[in-house]
């Protein structure tokens, strides 16, 4: 008898006596119970220890579904049944944490369009339907025999289930993948918490938006800790009683991209948690700081389809971003282990593909005991499960995948996975019908070579006793579960032959035909190609920043600068003059005549002009979303969904913009909290922020808040006398919130044990801001009665509107903003696009700074904001203004708007250097930016412009050719 029919003999009767470690003994039986202790040795294999070591000719002893020990083959204890296993490698089953098996599909988005939908469902559970986090996946857990056989083929012995619905999503419950009960099959009943910040199913309008799922993640832990100070509790509400309970769990967050990853780090710093945080495969691109966060991470092989390039017009449309993501994926886990970053691996998304996925990984440079890893130890112990998982040693569950070779090598096929001591057949070994033979049918014979490639068995006719094929003929060959199928078509023939047979000692025969081993394969040349052909272990181009079109792979530095000799617009009292001008340590260090340049590096500024850099006072730009659909959104923040990779910040630069403040949008009448950024290309989102600079709000007015354009809407406001109302009862709400908290700060610590905190509420601590003067307030507006009517509001509640924004009216009631002290920031020339600007004139600049006003010119739009010079041009032409007025307009203007004006918008010694190198006069329509500073850093220069164009260029077509070899 052969070793192949030998060994399947065993496994059959080692089948037979496999019985699950922990029986269920409450259960009645129907009919005879086999209650007998199994003990089985698998015996003569390679065992993986951990840490890249191995065990050679080792045994593996098994009893009642454990693991006793791993030992020599001369070892094994006569009680044990002996497996012989030669010739394979037995590793830990693997862990996917990330998993819904045996879950019902969560329920379908809800549908967009039509009536809002503001009232939560009509159970004892959260206000806002996002929040889901009573749920519990052990109570809907339900084995799917069929679902685990893709799982168990990719190794997978273990998985942590849960719902992916909502913003909190619950707890998962930890199961093997063998064939018991839900009872015997479920590990752990609630192993981690899991959350997004995708609302899911939810049909409540509220969130809308990325940026309105953190706020709402954010409330819910202040609401949730307020909720626990209450016995008895106020109401029921068994969705924070569930997010008490688990926030001992390890709670896991999945994350689209690492602008995500970061943004909800923050949160957690907040909040004094940890994420383990689930991200995709761009998570390269910002790996030291994501490793910088310590969070642990869950990360899929998911990676990107292969660009279609093959039409030179379809090709067009594939961004450079896209092109560099596809090479650099497979290199995602190799770059993120480098930065020592604690990972798991997930199948999730990967799907069939998930072990050629890993295997590239793998190929890429992750060492195999990286990935060993992240598949077995590493997410055991994320969820405390170390002891019984992830490792092949005494006391473990034993859950183990077998395989023909080493996991990673490119033939190596895996052939059994063990739950609990249970084998499951996933394939046949392969390598031993590797071989030459001879097929004979009752009119036929050929010759056969049957070879291992990729992991399957590649049939080849051959022409006679020789090793070449045989011309025009072609054959296959399948082999599952003691079954072979072939066919085979002979040259000149029509028909195909297909047979269908059993295993022999010899080969295979069916019905009138033998399929009989001949002899051994000589080497082939094939296999060396394809050794040869594996990726290259180096990248195959640098990850830059920012990971998008003009990123580079290293950000420009700061640098001391002398710029001689240029026409320079100080915007102070020295005017306009040609002089020189020093940067050093990102500050203005010096304007004279004749400086010395010492180290700095000096750029001859003749003929040319340098001015402070533009300030857009109202840009949308550069954000993953720009409006929440609350009739008071106050406590979403737009920091939370900056675009740091958003190519107009790039633009920007070119037009000499070196900051801007990114507003909501204006779908509300109190929208969310601004961004005030400058334009550090390549920097995170974080480090785009402006430093201590002041907060501010944007308020709206006029048809878009009161839902002009939506017949179908039933949201309050609907009208402009209800938009007063809103402001009206969030200021008194907040003047409210006030008092309650100043009676509780009043309270004595023995007084306060016994009194209830109040509740913490985002949106009333931030119209308090508002009143108490640490928000400014930016205000859409268009028409003249509802300006007034906001000035009334703001002298009611004794604070000032700070800008009122578009402001197309303002001419109307110039004297009454000086008088209020707000600033206007309008457009130059912009009208008749809505009809309540139909009254919008280009005189209206000119005419509120005649008023007093400070009057600033804003782009929003992210074409406009690149020419923003050129709409201050627009204003020497409507109302006369002189130049130097016209350019602060763009500078100082809206610093003094944005409370910057004391270290930007003007060229004096110690403010930031943030100043731009013109060719020609600033204000013309001919004029382009030669060199953009930032605090120093010269992060647009034109020179530069041309070689990152050249780059881009040779790159595009580099990947292209790639892609295209790879397809031929």
């Amino acid at each position: 008898m052969s070793l192949t029919i030998l060994v399947r003999a065993l496994g059959l009767a080692a089948l037979c006596l496999t019985v699950t470690s922990v029986a269920q003994e409450t259960a009645t039986p129907n009919g005879v119970v086999d209650n007998r202790r199994s003990a089985i040795a698998l015996s003569g294999v390679t065992v993986y220890v951990g840490e890249g070591e191995y065990r050679p000719d080792a045994a593996v002893l098994i009893r009642d579904g454990s693991i006793v020990e791993v030992t020599s083959e001369d070892d094994i204890p006569e009680d044990y049944f002996v497996m012989p296993l030669p010739g394979r490698y037995v590793y830990p089953g693997f862990i996917d944490l990330y998993s819904g098996y045996g879950l019902p599909a969560p329920a379908r988005p809800a549908g967009g369009g039509g009536a809002e939908v503001v009232e939560s469902g009509p159970r004892a559970l959260n206000v806002n339907d996002a929040i889901k986090s009573h749920y519990r996946a052990v109570m809907a857990f339900e084995p799917a025999r069929d679902d685990q056989i893709p799982l168990r083929r990719q190794g997978f012995t273990t998985v942590a289930s849960f719902m992916a619905d909502g913003i909190a999503r619950g707890t998962s419950v930890l199961v093997n993948l063998d064939h018991s009960n839900a009872n015997e099959a479920v590990l752990a009943s609630d192993v981690a918490a899991y959350y997004s910040l995708n609302k899911g199913s939810s049909r409540q309008t509220v969130p809308v938006s990325l940026m309105g799922a953190i706020a709402l993640l954010r409330q819910t832990y202040l609401d949730a800790e307020w909720y626990a100070q209450h016995d008895p509790r106020p109401f029921a509400d068994e969705s924070l009683e569930g997010w008490l309970r688990t926030q001992s769990l390890p709670q896991i967050m999945e994350v689209d991209d690492w602008h995500q990853a970061l943004a909800v780090h923050r949160v957690a710093e907040e909040f004094s948690t940890r994420y383990i945080l689930k991200v995709g495969t761009d998570a390269y691109q910002q790996a030291a700081r994501l490793a910088a966060t310590g969070a642990p991470l869950i990360v899929s092989v998911d990676y990107p389809e292969t660009p279609e390039v093959a039409d030179p017009f379809t090709a067009d449309d594939v961004s450079f971003t896209e092109l560099k993501h596809w090479e650099l994926a497979p290199y995602n886990l190799r770059l993120l282990h480098e930065q020592g970053i604690q990972m798991a691996i997930t199948r999730a998304g990967s799907g069939d593909e998930f072990i050629a996925n890993l295997r590239k990984a793998v190929d890429a440079g992750l060492p195999e005991e990286a990935a060993i890893a992240a598949l077995t130890s590493v997410p055991a112990a994320l969820i405390g499960e170390q002891q019984r998982l992830g490792h092949i040693g005494a006391g473990a569950l034993a859950n183990l995948v077998v395989s023909d070779g080493p996991l990673f090598d490119t033939d190596t096929r895996l052939l059994e996975t063990w739950v609990a001591g249970s084998r499951y057949v996933v394939s046949e070994p392969l390598t031993e019908q590797e071989g030459r033979y001879q097929l004979a049918t009752q009119s036929t014979t050929v010759d056969l070579a049957l070879r291992l490639a990729d992991g399957r068995l590649r049939t080849q006719v051959l022409d006679g006793s020789s090793d070449t094929a045989l011309e025009g003929a072609s054959a296959s060959v399948t082999i599952a579960q003691d079954l072979i199928n072939l066919t085979l078509r002979m040259p000149g023939e029509e028909q195909t032959l297909r047979l269908s047979g059993w295993p022999t000692q010899d080969g295979w025969e069916g019905s009138g035909w033998t399929l009989a081993r001949t002899g051994q394969l000589p080497a082939s040349e094939e296999t060396d190609a394809a050794e040869e052909a594996e990726m290259s272990t180096e990248l195959p181009s640098p990850v830059i920043y920012p990971f998008a079109a003009y990123g580079s792979e290293t950000v420009p530095t700061q640098q001391a600068t002398l710029i001689r000799g240029a026409t320079v617009w100080t915007n102070e009292d020295a005017g306009t003059l040609i002089t020189d001008v020093l940067l050093r340590d990102g500050r203005i260090a010096a304007v004279g005549e004749n400086l010395q340049a010492g180290d700095a590096v000096v750029v001859d500024g003749t003929g040319m002009h340098l001015t402070p850099g533009i300030i857009d006072e109202h840009t949308h730009i550069a954000l993953f979303g720009i409006n929440e659909v609350a009739t008071n959104s106050s406590m979403v923040r737009m920091t939370d969904v900056v675009d740091s990779q958003d190519v107009n910040i790039y633009r920007n630069l070119a037009g000499g913009v070196v900051a801007a403040q990114q507003l909501h949008g204006s779908a509300n009448p109190i929208g969310g909290q601004s961004s005030l950024i400058k334009m550090r290309w390549g920097g995170t989102p974080e480090e785009l922020q402006i430093e201590d600079a002041p907060g501010f709000i944007k308020f709206a007015l006029g048809e878009n808040v009161k839902r002009s354009t939506n017949p179908a809407s039933i949201r309050y406001p609907q009208t402009r006398m209800g938009v007063e109302q809103v402001f009206a009862n969030a200021f008194s709400q907040a003047r409210e919130y006030e008092s309650r908290w100043q009676q509780w700060n009043a309270l004595s610590n023995s007084a306060r044990r016994d009194a209830i905190r109040p509740r913490r509420d985002l949106v009333d601590e931030t119209m308090l801001e508002v009143l108490n003067g640490e928000r400014y307030v930016t205000a859409h507006s268009y028409v003249q009665s509802e300006i007034n009517m906001l000035i009334h509001i703001a002298d009611n509640f004794d604070f000032t509107i700070n800008t009122f924004t578009h402001i197309l009216e303002g001419y109307k009631v110039a004297d009454k903003m000086a008088a209020h002290g707000a600033g206007g920031s309008t457009f130059s020339d912009w009208w008749a696009y809505k009809w309540e600007v139909r009254y919008a004139i280009p005189y209206n600049a000119a005419l509120m700074q005649q008023a007093g006003v400070v009057v600033a010119l804003n782009s929003d739009d992210a074409e406009m904001s690149r020419r923003l010079n050129q709409e201050a041009g627009k204003m020497v032409k409507y109302g006369g203004v002189s130049e130097s007025d016209a350019l602060k307009m763009i500078t100082l203007n809206p610093a003094r708007l944005l409370h910057l004006d004391d270290r930007m918008g003007s060229i004096r010694v110690g403010k930031d250097a943030d100043v731009v190198l013109w060719d020609q006069h600033p204000l013309s329509v001919y004029a382009q930016a030669q060199t953009t500073w930032v605090d120093g850093i010269p992060y647009f220069d034109r020179e530069r412009d041309r070689e990152l164009r050249q780059y881009m260029a040779s790159e595009r077509e580099r990947i292209i050719n790639v892609i295209l070899s790879e397809q031929e």
